[in-house]
């Protein structure tokens, strides 16, 4: 998980030195994450199946992308902050997020014996992704609304490279698995074992891609800390 801003959730200059910040604004830090369900024997076993490369059937298919809301409330920029450290859903234990993107992934697949080996012969995934934002209250005073709005476009954005980076996941799931085939196999149980070895690596891959691009965004002067700083500052 991206530790993101580490400092308290107050108002902040745009040189980095901290202003005056309510109360509420010291005690919690939510943070953009990411979080990933591929880890476990089920998940990667749903993720092993692509198609048999003879057959240069690729299935079409296209991602399931869906936001759920949560409602936070204030008047002014820093409110809506505190508001966010307070309710944003939580991460990793206790820690709040800003938001997050999270996915469900799975796979109609065809396994198929062929002289003693197994061949995976067809697939077909189902990608769920889901992201996580803020909502808050209609009716923001100026220039309260206008911060807003620059704020959740530029979060939204965030976490649509994130799923982004999931579609570019599984699609090469597939490129890197289809018609796999594993010898001496007729029941079909060695090719679980093989493709586990390949998922892992590139559920690793688009793990440190998305750590790469949390840290990028959330470094000093980075998008998602400017965004920070003109929301929290800005009125």
């Amino acid at each position: 998980m991206i530790t993101g801003l580490r400092r308290p959730l107050a108002a902040v200059s745009a040189n980095n030195t901290p202003r005056a910040a309510p109360s509420r604004l010291r005690d919690v830090t939510p943070q953009l994450c990411q979080r990933r369900p591929l880890a476990g024997k089920c998940a990667l076993l749903l993720a092993a199946c692509l198609l048999f490369r003879p057959i240069i059937a690729h299935a079409e298919w296209q991602a399931v992308e869906k936001v759920e809301p949560y409602a936070i409330e204030g008047r002014s920029g820093a409110e809506l902050y505190a508001s966010i450290g307070a309710r944003g859903p939580k991460v990793g234990g206790d820690i709040r997020a800003i938001a997050h993107t999270n996915f469900k992934l799975t796979w109609t697949r065809k396994y198929e014996p062929r002289d003693g080996a197994c061949v995976l012969v067809s697939a077909r995934p189902k990608l769920i992704i889901t992201y996580t934002l803020p909502k808050a209250a209609k009716g923001l005073p100026d220039p309260t609304r206008r911060n807003w709005a620059t704020f959740i476009a530029g979060v939204e954005a965030h976490e649509k490279v994130h799923g982004d980076i999931i579609i570019d996941m599984v699609r090469k799931i597939e490129a890197a698995t289809v018609g796999l085939t594993v010898p001496d196999d007729p029941g079909c149980r060695k090719i679980r074992t093989e493709m586990t070895s390949r998922l892992s690596e590139l559920s690793q891959a688009q793990r440190r891609q998305s750590r790469d691009f949390d840290r990028t965004e959330m470094s000093n002067g980075g998008n998602i800390h400017q965004l920070i700083l003109d929301l929290v500052n800005g009125g």
